[in-house]
């Protein structure tokens, strides 16, 4: 009888551990996490499930769901019906952004709905309803580029390193921008020759087998910390700066190449890069080279790229003639084409 009694305690023992266990483990596997704007490692933990969506128009914090830790994927929720081609995915890698639109989300639906699985990547994410549909916004400890995966009705989402997917990377950098128009000689400003060399040195390299990174595609100025940071942080193969010269002497013409005289690499650097860039755009635009130049304190990104790094200055907006060529489409498409080609042989160096 005695042990009877004492084997049935033991099975009861038994019984209720695996219940407890299993309900703290569907507990631990449903808890929601809000990522906030705290550093990655001092993320707030709550417990509410549904987050309130105020009345007024605005950004909220999107809610994380603790589970699928050993996964490689972030998974976003899509609702009924959402297809891949229905998706518009912009990243902002300058800010260390990503955005998702998705365009069938109502305006609830990322307030009831929960992302989960890896968010090594990510520091904080909102989103936003619009007429559009809900844009949802990572804000990214560094630079990825990312994969992504439409299955059950889930995006899968996976953040992988610039040098894990492409084997040669450069950055290309237009000078100035924004309220820094560089040098300026009437309506000719600096910052615009530098953009549309780089469009046409985009449209180039996009049919190539290099990841192009640049640092401005439209009238912005990012910091020049931002400008480095994207060279340092993509490991890239170059740096490669684009502007334009002036002076005093309205005389004075012809294409000028700094480089980081600081930064030297055994059998290809700085200066190996602006002898190419030299060669490549003088020969293109037919016009006179004027030499390399080591840069000084002045010239701040090129000085502080842990990289290859070179300015190319495509020609003085004070000399008249040179001034009128540098707006022209044909002759910008040649500087452009100048420089592709000594990326190119850059490469073929290598």
């Amino acid at each position: 009888m005695k042990y009877d009694l004492m084997k049935k305690t033991a099975i009861g023992s038994i019984v209720f551990f695996m219940v407890s266990f299993s309900l703290i483990l569907y507990l631990s596997s449903h808890k929601v996490i809000t990522i906030t704007d705290v550093a990655q490692d001092e993320v707030r933990e709550e417990t509410t499930v549904k987050k309130e969506m105020p009345e007024n128009d605005g950004e909220w914090n999107l809610t994380f769901l603790i589970g699928e830790a050993d996964t490689s994927y972030l998974r976003i929720p899509l609702p009924e019906g959402c297809k891949a081609d229905d998706i518009v995915i912009e990243n902002h890698y300058m800010d260390k952004e990503l955005w998702l639109l998705i365009p069938k989300a109502e305006e609830n639906f990322y307030a009831d709905n929960a992302i989960s699985g890896n968010r090594e990547a990510i520091k904080q994410g909102s989103f936003e309803f619009s007429e559009e549909g809900s844009r949802l916004k990572f804000q990214l400890t560094g630079i990825y580029e990312c994969r992504t995966i439409l299955e059950n009705g889930n995006l899968y989402i996976s953040f992988l390193s610039p040098r894990e997917l492409y084997d040669k990377i450069v950055v290309i950098d237009p000078v100035c921008g924004g309220a820094d128009a560089g040098y300026a000689e009437g309506n000719t400003l600096e910052k615009d020759i530098a953009l549309q060399i780089a469009r046409k040195l985009k449209e180039k390299l996009d049919g190539s087998d290099i990841k192009a990174y640049y640092t401005r595609m439209d009238d912005v100025n990012p910091s020049e910390q931002n400008r480095i940071g994207l060279a340092n942080e993509t490991k890239a193969d170059m740096f490669i700066g684009i502007g334009v010269n002036a002076g005093e002497d309205s005389s004075i013409y012809g294409t000028e190449t700094v480089y980081n005289g600081d930064y030297f690499i055994p059998g290809f650097g700085s200066v190996e890069l602006a002898d190419f860039l030299e060669k490549e755009v003088v020969t293109s635009i037919k016009g006179k080279a004027l030499g390399l130049t080591e840069a000084t304190e002045s010239d701040y990104t090129i000085r502080n790229a842990t990289v290859p790094a070179a300015l190319i200055r495509v020609g003085y907006i004070t000399n008249k003639q040179e001034a009128t060529l540098l707006v022209r489409d044909e002759y910008v498409d040649k500087i452009a084409t100048g420089i592709y080609r000594a990326i190119m042989q850059v490469y073929e160096q290598k």
